[in-house]
């Protein structure tokens, strides 16, 4: 059946008008909490926890955050940056008018970069990720430092929650959008006090951290350079000396189809899979001091229609953090162990995959810890010097109980400015 042109433009308009309220709700209820008069701690916590507050009440799992992507670009316009956006999908450059309106409701994603001075080549950068609607991607920037976070979640989305100990829950609650908005609130509180000029510092918002990392390869067409990046993700509070590497890849098997009674009219691809997961649940993987033992996991299997018919096709798809050693010796280690199995199934290597990341953490005044998931740091190309900080623990994150402290907020704001001013001084 067609859709009348006349109802389809009316159900975008009311869309569009819907969503646009939904943002400047969130905005016009973000300023009159900061008008409310209180201490100067008590002031700060509050704008530190309004903000986290508001960017968790907004789902964005991966591949769905243009809400958050506009509501930031809106707050950070509120607050006298200048933001600019940086497309990963083409974007047409002319579209029939009958279409115009179609094309407003794609979702799109891109790049956030904001300054809250006069220009985006500064000292200091702050980045996140995300993906919402588009604009023109054309932007340039050479900084001493800059600050990396992504504000994409995992999937189910569940809402913001404070409880009687001051407990905050909520998707994304620690990852990632606890980095968000304390790294802004950092920034903010150096500007207020004098300690840093507002040309020493911009964000730069990356959409796709948490499925590849596309939105932080494409940032490095904007042919930045910087002298530090500091990376937010929930690293307890701690400064993180490195992390594990990663490959992911899938295995297919494909069989014949046929009924069960009779199978040896057919192949079962099932049968043909799970002996080869099994050859690589036992392999001996390499390991390292600073980084203990390599991990694998199998993180998805589908195969088969139904319990009366041969699987005709099966598929199973698994992430190895590496401790030790590079993903070509990993690669290796895997085909030997598929293909030991059967050499019909089909091994396929995704795009990504990287060894061992050492980190700076040479910023007094830290513990330190080394982390075992990845993050966009190896996406970031460049000789600047790289640290990961963030307030909460990973150990709750991508859970059903992703929590942490409301204090925890007001220690990370703390520990950033430690690390801007450290960047600054270097």
């Amino acid at each position: 059946m067609l859709l009348n042109p006349w109802l389809l433009h009316c159900a975008l308009a009311c869309a569009t008008t819907a969503f646009s309220q939904q943002i400047h709700y969130q905005l016009d209820t973000l300023r009159l909490e900061q008008h409310v008069k209180l201490d100067e701690s008590e002031y700060s916590k509050d704008l530190v926890i309004s903000l986290h507050r508001a960017l968790v009440n907004i789902e964005s799992i991966s591949g769905n955050e243009q809400a958050i992507g506009e509501f930031l670009e809106a707050y950070l316009k509120s607050h006298n940056y200048t933001v600019e956006r940086q497309y990963l999908d083409a974007r047409p450059t002319s579209l029939p008018v009958s279409r115009y309106k179609e094309q407003r409701a794609q979702k799109q994603r891109f790049n956030l970069l904001a300054y809250p001075g006069e220009t985006p080549q500064t000292p200091v950068l702050l980045s996140s990720a995300f993906e919402p609607v588009p604009q023109n991607p054309c932007w340039r920037a050479n900084t001493d430092s800059e600050i990396v976070k992504h504000i994409d979640t995992v999937p189910p989305y569940y809402g913001y929650e404070i409880d009687k100990h001051d407990q905050i829950w909520g998707r994304g609650s620690v990852d990632a959008k606890a980095c968000v908005a304390t790294q802004f609130h950092a920034i903010q509180e150096l500007i207020h006090s004098g300690e840093i000029s507002p040309n020493d510092v911009s964000l730069l918002f990356v959409v796709g951290e948490e499925t590849g990392g596309d939105g932080m390869r494409r940032a490095n067409d904007l042919e930045m350079e910087w002298q530090t990046v500091i990376f937010g993700e929930p690293t307890e509070l701690k400064l993180a000396n490195g992390h594990k590497g990663i490959l992911l890849f899938t295995v297919k098997a494909h069989g014949k189809a046929g009924h069960s009674g009779y199978p040896w009219l057919g192949r079962n691809a099932n049968h043909m899979l799970v002996p080869a997961l099994l050859a690589l649940q036992n392999l001996e993987l390499p390991s390292s001091e600073k980084f203990g033992n390599s991990t694998l996991n199998v993180g998805e299997i589908s195969g088969g229609v139904a319990a009366n018919v041969i699987a005709e096709e099966a598929h199973g798809s698994i992430g190895i953090r590496i401790a030790a050693g590079c993903p070509e010796t990993m690669k290796k280690l895997v085909s030997d162990a598929v293909k030991a199995v059967d050499e019909d199934l089909e091994l396929t290597f995704l795009d990504g995959s990287y060894g061992p990341v050492d980190i700076d953490s040479d910023v007094e005044g830290f513990e330190t810890i080394s982390v075992n998931y990845g993050t966009d740091i190896p996406n970031l190309k460049g000789k600047h010097k790289r640290y990961l900080y963030g307030p909460g623990s990973i150990l709750v994150a991508h859970s059903d109980h992703e929590h942490l402290k409301a204090s925890d907020l007001l220690t990370a704001v703390e520990g950033y400015k430690r690390l801007v001013r450290s960047a600054l001084k270097a």
